[in-house]
């Protein structure tokens, strides 16, 4: 075969070298211009940048770490149970955890477990610290979800969006709940942000591997988010190889570690999101055990936590129709898809989970950041068809406006008025929310000061008792050490209770007969009321024979701590949900949440 002579190779070298500078050169300056991109669509508008963006959410998070309470019995007892076990070797157990079931993931309780286990043998705090170690924990995670899904939607939809979407991420009550609860809901949120955010910015692989993550690690149903982001791929872009591919290695990244860790934990093969698959759509029976709702419960449950943003995400599509028609665009409105496409999965998991007979606060989490995106869309888009409408009067000289001025600078009102009521609304209801509910995590905490104080010695075992009020149990982090236990006394309830692991090594693959998945009651969990040492019970002046007000019975209780609870039945709707000052106090009514010690808490042995 000839060979190439030598002043051949040197220009094919040379060719080959000069591709590779050209190329290097395109990179930097691809590189080098998207800062001028950002700057240049900015308009000179003043936002804030990812860092203060970061810092700003960092702090929010953390507040709600701090001071929300548990909204969901399910994450009581389906998560921060089933960890404490997993750190300390005593908790709660759920049907959902029985092998016979295995519903639940326990690859997603060491996800938290572990951090907290590794504190906890470094430090030896006390398990409330643990508790509140993992809320920051699931603060910071969160808080990193949204800076990227931030700068993303400063890049696709304009910075303008973008910053009117900080201000309500910032502000609203739903955010405030969601960002630190322990729920796979809560996870899909933090990883369909991410995934969405690598969608706009054309990302493909990390936006179907974060959405696997959501829907495999979390919450199955959340797969829902990423078919748009599928027929993007296979429809709009022909990736069917990448999709192919990103999919499969996604699935053996993610599931196959699942499947090998559930199934060492459970003692048999168990594939924990296919399970809940499985009860929940094909059982027959499934989530409508629990409880239906009606088609309203979402449209006022998405008021209270987003109040007016929420009305705007759902008018979002009609003010985007009406500015296709009405307003000019002189450039496209995103950077990569259409407002439609990108908005597409907020919409599709509405028309799925509105029809569901089921239906609870969580199950909206994941797109609690869309519908902030939502609302920051419509209010742009308000603020074009104003300036639209100045305009107009400025062409029939009713309203007079300089040439060459900006919409937003002539509608700069509507902006502060959306942030400012939107805020005072969502401060309002995070306020009131502290104020009626947290009385339960307040009172656990006094359980705490018992050891330390030499009120009880660190060796007994202490009974702490719950009835009709198990559902506001914060969890055994509050509890001050294992000695401590905390039992259910029968009550009007007639649903399936929660039961303590058991203490063997293997606990976590003992199927017990106690329980079942048709949430029938079962009476052996009842713990004898006699040997109680502390009792949590609500006086909202109503007793049965079953659910006495045990405050009142002096001779067997003492009440070491009552707090404020509120009282829903006598209390005004608007002024419960919102805190008015001077005014809520008029129209709200509290019962007295109690912590009571029996009076023969002296007889304690060790």
């Amino acid at each position: 075969m000839a060979r190439n002579p030598p002043s051949l190779k040197l220009r094919q070298n040379a060719s080959q070298s000069s591709r590779r500078d050209h190329k290097k050169d395109i990179q930097k300056k691809t590189i080098n211009t998207q800062p001028k991109k950002v700057e240049q669509e900015s308009g000179g508008l003043t936002y804030p940048g990812g860092d203060t963006a970061f810092k700003a959410l960092l702090s929010a998070r953390f507040c709600a770490a701090i001071w929300s309470h548990i909204t969901d019995c399910d994450e009581t007892y389906n998560y921060w149970e089933p960890t404490h076990y997993l750190v300390f070797g005593k908790g709660l157990q759920t049907w959902e955890y029985s092998p016979e079931f295995g519903l639940r993931s326990y690859t997603y309780l060491l996800l938290h477990a572990i951090p907290a286990f590794i504190y906890h043998k470094i430090l030896q705090p006390n398990p409330l610290l643990i508790f509140y170690f993992i809320r920051c924990l699931l603060g910071l995670m969160c808080s990193f979800a949204e800076v990227f899904f931030y700068k993303a939607v400063c890049r696709e939809f304009g910075v303008h969006v973008g910053r009117l979407c900080l201000a309500f991420q910032l502000f609203s009550a739903g955010m405030f709940i969601s960002s630190t609860a322990f729920l796979p809901s809560s996870w899909a949120m933090y990883a369909f942000a991410a995934a969405c955010s690598a969608w706009w910015q054309q990302k493909y692989p990390l936006a179907v591997f974060m959405i696997a993550l959501g829907s495999l690690l979390g919450w199955p149903f959340a797969a829902l988010l990423g078919i748009p982001i599928a027929l993007d791929m296979l429809l709009m872009k022909k990736m069917y190889k990448d999709f192919v591919q990103w999919s499969i290695i996604s699935l053996l990244v993610i599931l196959g570690p699942m499947v090998v860790i559930d199934s060492s934990y459970f003692g048999k093969f168990v594939i924990a999101p296919l399970n809940i698959i499985k009860y929940n759509v094909l059982s027959g029976a499934g989530p409508e055990l629990y409880g239906t709702e009606p088609f309203s419960f979402y449209l006022i449950n998405g008021f209270l936590n987003f109040n007016i943003v929420w009305i705007f995400a759902l008018l979002s599509p009609i003010l985007l129709v009406l500015s296709y028609f009405l307003v000019p665009a002189k450039n496209r409105s995103t950077l990569t898809l259409p407002p439609a496409v990108s908005l597409s999965p907020f919409f599709l998991w509405l028309a799925v989970f509105f029809f569901q007979p089921h239906k609870e606060e969580r199950f909206l989490f994941p797109i609690y950041p869309m519908i902030c995106l939502s609302g920051a869309i419509a209010v742009d888009v308000l603020q074009k068809l104003c300036f639209r409408v100045l305009c107009l009067m400025r062409s029939l000289k009713i309203f007079r406006i300089p040439q060459g001025v900006h919409y937003l600078d002539s509608t700069i009102f509507i902006m502060v008025i959306v942030i400012a009521l939107s805020g005072i609304l969502g401060i309002s209801r995070i306020f009131a929310l502290y104020r009626n509910y947290h009385a339960p995590l307040d009172l656990m905490m006094e359980l705490n000061h018992f050891p330390n104080e030499g009120k009880l010695s660190g060796n007994n075992i202490v009974n702490v008792c719950f009835g009709k009020d198990w559902h506001r149990y914060p969890s055994s982090f509050f509890l001050p050490n294992t000695n401590w236990n905390v039992r259910f006394i029968q009550s009007e309830f007639k649903g399936i209770l929660p039961a303590p692991y058991s203490e063997f090594e293997n606990g976590t693959t003992i199927v017990h007969k106690h329980f079942n998945d048709k949430n029938q009651e079962e009476k052996s969990i009842y713990f004898d009321i006699n040997k109680c040492h502390f009792l949590l019970d609500l006086d909202l002046n109503k007793s049965t024979d079953l659910e006495p007000v045990y405050a009142k019975r002096k001779d067997k209780w003492t009440v070491i701590k009552n707090l404020p609870f509120l009282n829903a039945e006598k209390s005004n709707a608007l002024f419960r949900a919102f805190y008015v000052p001077f005014l809520s106090s008029r129209y709200i009514q509290y019962g007295n949440f109690s912590l009571l010690q029996a009076s023969r808490i002296g007889r304690l042995t060790p």
